[in-house]
């Protein structure tokens, strides 16, 4: 059976096995404290230009989001986000579980506006009883969103705007990154000047697992190390983390596997459209939203592992085909043979 469900299907780049291979006998420090991680960082730092930047290796994305997120706010302090963001629809509360509240704001093709969210920042500091509520201090955002599409540069410096005129943190969720700048338009030294912290994600873009937090160096939480420590999300073996991310970050190979994703997703979308089939939304990067009708798309997933995104009306459903750095072409070809 095809499998298109997601991008962390396989487990990690061969490049990163073989250098797992020659190290797995090497003794060497813990909990990032040694070279490896220390490489990686540099190379991080050199890829999206900010060489301040303060990098910490953490080991997946609903970690990485709840830690930061916890970490940067203050007390009385929540969280603006898109209703469709990762963090309030698929990570289980894992933010309001941290004691932080998200303020969840319509989305438009899965993006923020910033009118909407400096409306929202008006109203409350023109509300008589604000102290009384949950204050917006940080602005959450993912490249690429849950409908795989990609925020403008001019949409970003606005959302920088209001984060700068309310005082708010704006934080990037990349766990899908590679994708976002392999398609093209905001690059990673964009991401890094505007945002506060972000992350690269390693998970879903040829690591067998971890994420890469980047904080700008005035916006790193004091004592970091002991906030992500203490939630359970350092490895006694940090190298293994450093290890990945430097081989991901040696000679482009990051940004190479991910390129891969985007033209077998682009491959599979021209197939699609030559046969006739609408989009619920026309991603650009790795995530393709088909509709189908409902007796297509069942007999479709009897050969086709993929999600049911949404019922788009009662004859028709929208399903999500994922593609990734290990799709080959041979699986382009058999999915569209099974079309």
């Amino acid at each position: 059976m095809l499998s298109f469900v997601n991008d962390y299907c396989e487990g990690a780049h061969p490049e990163i096995l073989r250098r797992l291979g020659e190290n797995n006998f090497v003794k060497t420090v813990g909990y990032g404290e040694d070279a490896l991680c220390a490489a990686a960082k540099d190379k991080i730092r050199a890829a999206f230009s900010c060489p301040d930047a303060e990098v910490y290796f953490l080991v997946g994305g609903t970690q990485t989001n709840a830690i930061v997120i916890d970490s940067v706010l203050a007390q009385y302090q929540g969280v603006v986000a898109a209703a469709s963001g990762h963090i309030n629809v698929h990570e289980s509360g894992a933010v309001e579980a941290c004691g932080r509240k998200i303020l969840a704001l319509p989305h438009h093709d899965g993006k923020l506006r910033a009118e909407d969210v400096k409306k929202l920042c008006a109203g409350f500091y023109a509300d008589e009883a604000h102290e009384h509520m949950v204050f917006p201090g940080m602005v959450y955002i993912s490249h690429p969103t849950e409908y795989g599409t990609l925020y403008t540069l001019d949409e970003l410096k606005a959302l920088r705007a209001v984060c700068d005129e309310y005082g708010m943190k704006l934080f990037l969720d990349g766990a899908r990154l590679g994708y976002g700048l392999a398609a093209g338009g905001v690059t990673g030294a964009d991401i890094s000047r505007l945002c506060d912290v972000f992350y690269i994600g390693g998970t879903k873009v040829g690591a067998l697992f971890g994420e890469a937090v980047v904080f700008k160096k005035e916006c790193a939480p004091a004592h970091f190390v002991t906030l992500y420590k203490r939630r359970g999300a350092m490895l006694a073996k940090g190298w293994l983390l450093g290890l990945q991310f430097d081989a991901l970050f040696t000679d482009g190979l990051y940004f190479k596997i991910a390129r891969n994703a985007i033209d077998a997703a682009a491959r599979i979308k021209a197939a699609l459209r030559e046969k006739g089939y609408e989009f619920l939304i026309d991603s650009p990067t790795n995530q393709i939203f088909v509709v189908m009708e409902n007796t297509a798309a069942t007999a479709f997933r009897e050969k086709v592992a993929c999600e049911v995104w949404e019922r788009t009306d009662a004859e028709h459903t929208a399903l999500r085909l994922v593609t990734s750095w290990a799709t080959t072409e041979e699986d382009v070809d058999a999915l569209i043979k099974t079309l």
